[in-house]
């Protein structure tokens, strides 16, 4: 069974540029005009995946290249350039280093483990792999992510202010949004202010506010405002609203959903059972959980604010740092719960302000999906992350669809991620859905065959790949009748095929497969396995002396349909009733 990075050479050696497949965990190297800056380059390659998440570096392939071309080899010493990256590392950092032999060529494959430290070249220059670039990282960015490797959490760090500088509206609010619940955590709304600080975990033992606390119930001194919001009535147009909100974070976060609730264009939809409901452009869902991740997840120790960008088609979230080492844009969705601001996380879990990070994403993504739009755009640099949905109006039979299944389907992600897909490709295998749901290939094959089984009957395996041990699947004719003019592209039903296929040969008493290809637009290997398939269900049999080639010719089988005969009047001459 092939490697990981044996697949993902496998993919080069068929056609794919290997730039193409560099993501933050890979990386395609080739040889520099000398050993010495050979070493340099892999061990700055090595630095920046060190100070990420770790990842892997295939020395001996042309990124520039597509094809067989691309995989240059290498004849690079394993063990020379393990020493020699432990050379040029400060703190040393040591690789494993393998040789692997693919289609004739050697190439090098350095593993890189994520360190505990924060590494640099000789000069003192450390850097880190965002995305599918080598970024450098200032002195602020470096004591962020050490702290944070320390598991050093700056919301539960003593604040500068006291338990007196906490606002007695922000308290009040508390209360009221805790005694929406019913639960244990609910009853905090009943103790005193003191009590109920030490309740969310905000005060430590001597009772003295902390960050998260500060934060989340202090005005502060309003110099820097926690939130640049913005509408414009186009993405490119002035904005006709700009308003900075400072204060607890407690009540910016209602603040903010207000403004952008207030200026949601929503469309209302007739369901089949006769029932009614309205789509936002921007679900209200999401618009909080974006807000939300956006204010208790940012970096505190980076001055700027949170800015908004809103316009009908937009709505931009941009916020200070990037994401938590770890988590990136391939992986958001499956990663586990990692808050940047433990202490203050857990205080807005409890007021119900933010969820864990795994399911609030989620919850972003399914709001969206439900609402008829596109998943969201997430992004990052060294010292920001946005987040971007666009909205408009819904494509409301998607929307129908959505609300025709059971709850189960319509609270599944990965479900609508499979909708979502199948609306712009005809067919989908679980290799090609993996990337899109962030799991595994066996964890999509087995989604994938969920759907097709009869209930939920979303989806059912292509005719040519039922006996194969990786399937195609693609809509049934009953979704996509559902979802019309939502896909982008029509396909034949097998119902559509054999009628065309059964008029044809009424007609004309034979078909072939080079008549089939015309017929239904077939290439050749499809046209054989259509007939196949219809020899199999003795719909067909082969009439020809020819047995083999595309002219072979096929007749009614035994199961061929057998042609309605034309009733005649009553008066029995013969008329066509």
């Amino acid at each position: 069974m092939e490697s990981d990075i044996e697949a993902q050479l496998r993919h080069i050696f068929d056609g794919a540029r290997p730039r193409d497949l560099e993501d933050v965990r890979l990386d395609f190297k080739e040889d520099a005009r000398s050993p010495r800056e050979t070493a340099r380059l892999l061990a700055d390659a090595a630095v920046c995946f060190a100070n990420a998440d770790g990842g892997t570096v295939v020395v001996g392939v042309n990124d520039d290249v597509s094809g067989p071309d691309a995989l240059i080899g290498t004849e690079l010493d394993p063990q020379e350039v393990q020493r020699r990256i432990y050379e040029l590392t400060t703190p040393a950092l040591l690789v494993q280093a393998d040789e692997l032999r693919f289609e004739d060529r050697r190439v090098l494959v350095l593993t890189v483990p994520r360190s505990f430290e924060i590494h640099a070249d000789p000069q003192g220059r450390a850097k880190r792999r965002v995305g599918s670039a080598c970024l450098p990282m200032s002195p602020q960015d470096q004591a962020a992510l050490r702290e944070e490797r320390r598991g050093v959490d700056w919301s539960a760090e003593v604040s500068d202010v006291g338990m007196g500088d906490v606002d007695p509206d922000a308290l009040s609010a508390a209360r009221r949004r805790l005694r929406q619940y019913s639960d244990e955590v609910s009853k905090l709304a009943d103790l005193s202010d003191a009590d109920l600080l030490r309740g969310l975990g905000v005060v430590d033992e001597r009772g003295r506010l902390l960050r998260g606390g500060e934060v989340l119930f202090c005005a502060g001194s309003g110099s820097t405002p926690w939130v640049l919001y913005q509408y414009r009535p186009t993405p490119g147009g002035e904005a006709t609203l700009v308003e900075r909100l400072a204060g607890p974070l407690l009540m910016v976060l209602d603040q903010l959903v207000e403004l952008a609730w207030a200026r949601r264009h929503v469309t209302s939809l007739n369901l089949p059972d006769g029932s009614q409901i309205e789509v936002a452009d921007f679900p209200e869902g999401a618009v909080r959980e974006v807000i939300g991740n956006a204010l208790f997840h940012r970096e505190f120790r980076l001055t700027a604010p949170v800015t908004i960008e809103h316009s009908p088609t937009v709505f931009v979230v941009e916020s200070p740092g990037p994401l938590v080492a770890g988590v990136t844009e391939q992986n958001i969705l499956t990663h586990p719960s990692k808050p940047r601001n433990p202490c203050l996380f857990q205080a807005a879990r409890k007021l119900r302000l933010s969820e864990e990070t795994g399911r609030g994403v989620d919850r972003m993504y399914r709001e969206l999906l439900r609402s008829g739009h596109d998943t969201p755009s997430i992004t990052q640099t060294t010292d920001t992350t946005r987040v971007a949905f666009v909205g408009g109006a819904p494509r409301t039979q998607v929307v129908k669809f959505i609300a025709g299944l059971d709850d189960v389907e319509r609270d599944d992600v990965d479900t609508l991620l499979v909708i979502f897909s199948m609306l712009t490709s005809r067919t989908i295998t679980a290799e090609e859905l993996a990337g899109t749901i962030q799991k595994s290939e066996t964890e999509a094959e087995s989604v994938l065959s969920r759907l097709a089984a009869d209930k939920p009957g979303i989806l059912e395996a292509t005719r040519e790949s039922r006996r194969l041990k990786k399937s195609e699947y693609r809509l049934r004719s009953s979704a996509l009748g559902t979802l019309g003019g939502a896909v982008a592209y029509r396909r034949r039903s097998v119902d559509d095929t054999d009628r065309k296929v059964i008029a044809h040969v009424n007609e004309y008493g034979r078909i072939s497969n080079r008549t089939l290809q015309n017929l239904l637009d077939l290439d050749v290997f499809r046209a054989r396995d259509l007939l196949r398939d219809l020899q199999q269900r003795q719909i067909l049999v082969k009439t020809s002396e020819q047995q083999r080639g595309p002219a072979v010719e096929y007749g009614p089988g035994p199961k061929f349909p057998k042609q309605k005969r034309k009733g005649r009047n009553r008066r029995g001459d013969g008329g066509d009733q």
